[in-house]
């Protein structure tokens, strides 16, 4: 909705230093002629009005354009029955209404049933500056802008820029369109008993206008209309009040030659009046990708093809795994179902080891004729041999004859030959030798402990480590201090007594020499500290310069005696009755019998405070027990109107109605058309 209304704004918005263009939208309901409204000054003044449709059809559109005074104003919509727009109390479609200034929307009349009246205040100002590319010729281009700002930096270059296609411009950045084609516009009828003559839709594009009806008793009718495009169209359903009630029947679509969809405005329901604008659609320059072969020499040329792919051009057996494949040299492109003879790889040479018979390929892997040992765990296997020769059995041994152990009938030696060793052989000794094999009588007995000199319990005896050391713990060896470390065994003179206290630093009694906190610590509490301040706080222990000084008076902004000064209520304030006189005694709205009198006799008000009201005062305070005197007339007014039957009804045309008023009186109306 808030897209149509700009559009509807276009033609009329335009900067006013004196007033501001403003569009009132009115989408009435069934009984058109009951809806007004005006505008009006902080004075009361009426600066713009609208009424009298009675003319316009069932829920027709009303756009009324102005030029509103800058200032808080007041828009009040009207209704003289007193049902406000609420047309679906009597079986009908309900109405709305709109203000829009400067492309926004200010009043959503979205509520309907507003009875009488309903006001809404509104803050009129000059319409800001849009600012923009003005120029049509670049892609920056704002048609609203009215202001430039110097963002025109793209010249528009027009091709095809849909990368997937044949014709694809890189160097365009926006699509080339078709400029008109002939659009398919389908009117619809729910019933089947046509348009005319009562209804008829009406389409405009720029200078073009076209007026089509359903002329025939037909279900829907297509038209072709010649449109250019993207130049947005607009629709717009008219109908006469003798056909109001089939307006519920129309519907119509306009569908561009590609089958898109335009816009479809389908029953039952189409509202009178109501400009509808699309864009057109007719499609683009881009050309799909054919692919083929292009070369018109090869077997597969295709000649509507814009996309080359593969081309073949040598006819063959293209078939790997047949020997024709090979006998031809591998030139053939295209099968021509030559192939017939299976491919076989193998040693084609039948003097070598792996010939194969039935090869017809040679594969390049013929082995020749190596004879020697295979016998892997044979003293002279040959690792390369494919034909069995002499083998010899290994034999292991020592075959070093200066060794204890030498053996004259190894062939491979085992590496078990044993050499002469001297050194201490007790394996229970310190310095046993376990390569020697001859003791030399250097034996030293083992001496266990701890024999890194660093350590707390070094022995300097001991040979052999037993994983008794203990490392040197330096600290304080004082049970009684702060810093007693229960693991040291070397005192370094660090001890340092507890001393109590806070030690939290963000706290108001942190004591910076503690070093123990005893749980006593305070938090700071700001706030203002003088009991005879406004905002005294007994709990604040820091002073925050915060205080206030009381300050009695009425804090009632509606007040005649309203100080702003003022933080604590004296129960002392008046108020302004708005009376002829002005503020003060008698006509404070405080005194509760003077609320009364004014309340029941709008003279004591508007015009004097005269004997009457005086008595009537004093008659509510109890200083008086006569009667109350009256200047109040009785007005004749109307209670309701009903039809021929006596039923309820609202007041319309060509029909025999009665009214009926409260003193009694009846009186019969036929309001004629």
């Amino acid at each position: 909705m808030k897209k149509l209304l700009l559009l509807l704004l276009l033609p009329i918005l335009s900067f006013s230093q004196n007033c501001v263009p403003t569009t009132i939208i009115i989408n009435l309901d069934q009984y058109q002629g009951e809806t007004s409204w005006d505008v009006k000054d902080s004075t009361g003044l009426v600066v713009a009005d609208g009424s009298g449709y009675w003319s316009q059809p069932d829920y027709g559109i009303v756009v009324e354009q102005r030029c509103l005074p800058v200032g808080p104003l007041t828009f009040t919509i009207k209704d003289s029955y007193g049902d406000g727009l609420n047309g679906a109390l009597w079986g009908g479609l309900d109405g709305s209404y709109y203000v829009v200034q400067c492309y926004d929307t200010i009043i959503h009349g979205t509520t309907p049933n507003f009875f009488y009246d309903t006001a809404h205040a509104i803050l009129v100002a000059p319409c800001p500056p849009i600012f923009g590319c003005m120029d049509s010729s670049y892609v920056e281009f704002n048609p609203r802008a009215d202001t430039s700002d110097g963002s025109c930096n793209t010249l528009i270059v027009f091709g095809c820029i849909d990368s997937t296609m044949y014709n694809y411009d890189a160097l365009a950045n926006t699509m080339s369109l078709v400029p008109a084609c002939e659009f398919t516009l389908t009117l619809t009828d729910l019933i089947g008993d046509g348009w005319a003559p009562t209804s008829n839709l009406e389409v405009i594009q720029g200078d073009s206008v076209w007026n089509f009806t359903l002329d025939t008793i037909a279900y829907f009718k297509d038209f072709k209309i010649n449109l250019k495009s993207p130049e947005p169209v607009s629709f717009k359903f008219s109908i006469s009040n003798q056909g109001m009630q089939s307006a519920a029947h129309c519907g119509f679509k306009l569908t561009n030659p590609l089958g898109m969809t335009m816009i479809e405005v389908a029953p039952p329901f189409i509202q009178p009046l109501f400009k509808r604008v699309v864009p057109t659609y007719c499609g683009n320059y881009c050309v799909d990708r054919i692919f083929g072969c292009m070369d018109p020499l090869a077997l597969n040329y295709i000649d509507t093809a814009n996309t080359n792919t593969q081309c073949f051009y040598v006819l063959g057996c293209t078939n790997s795994s047949y020997l024709e494949y090979y006998t031809q040299g591998f030139v053939a492109d295209t099968s021509d179902g030559s192939c017939d003879v299976k491919a076989e790889w193998g040693c084609t040479d039948s003097l070598a080891f792996n010939f194969d018979t039935i090869a017809n390929i040679d594969n390049g892997g013929c082995l020749p004729v190596i004879l020697g040992c295979m016998e892997s765990l044979a003293f002279n296997f040959e690792p390369l041999a494919n034909t069995p020769d002499t083998c010899i059995a290994i034999a292991y041994g020592c075959m070093s004859s200066i060794a204890l152990n030498y053996d004259p009938l190894a062939n491979i030696d085992d590496g078990s030959c044993i050499g002469v060793v001297y050194g201490c052989i007790d394996t229970l000794a310190f310095n046993y030798a376990l390569t020697a094999n001859v003791d030399d009588g250097s034996c030293i007995p083992v001496i266990y402990g701890c024999i890194n000199p660093t350590q707390f319990n070094y022995d300097s005896l001991a040979n052999t480590n037993n994983g008794s050391c203990i490392p040197y713990i330096y600290g304080c060896t004082d049970s009684v201090m702060f810093n007693y470390n229960p693991l040291a065994n070397a005192d370094n003179n660090s001890c340092t007594p507890f001393v109590f206290g806070c030690t939290d630093p963000s706290m108001l009694n942190y004591d910076p020499l503690s070093n123990t906190e005893d749980f006593t610590c305070i938090e700071f509490l700001y706030g203002c500290m003088d009991q005879a301040a406004f905002n005294y706080d007994s709990l604040a222990n820091t002073e925050n310069e915060s205080c206030i000084t009381i300050v009695e008076g009425c804090m009632d902004l509606n007040a005649y005696n309203y100080s702003v000064e003022a933080n604590v209520s004296d129960n002392n304030c008046l108020y302004d009755a708005t009376c002829v006189t002005g503020p003060g005694l008698p006509y404070w709205l405080n005194d509760p019998c003077y609320a009364w009198v004014i309340s029941v006799d709008d003279y004591c008000c508007d015009n004097a405070w005269d004997t009457v009201c005086q008595l009537t005062y004093n008659y509510c305070d109890g200083t008086y027990v006569g009667p109350i005197l009256s200047r109040i007339e009785n007005k004749k007014e109307l209670i309701m109107i009903t039809d021929l039957l006596g039923r309820p009804t609202k007041q319309s045309k060509n029909k025999l109605l009665f009214y009926l008023y409260n003193d009694g009186s009846v009186e019969k109306k036929l309001i004629k058309q």
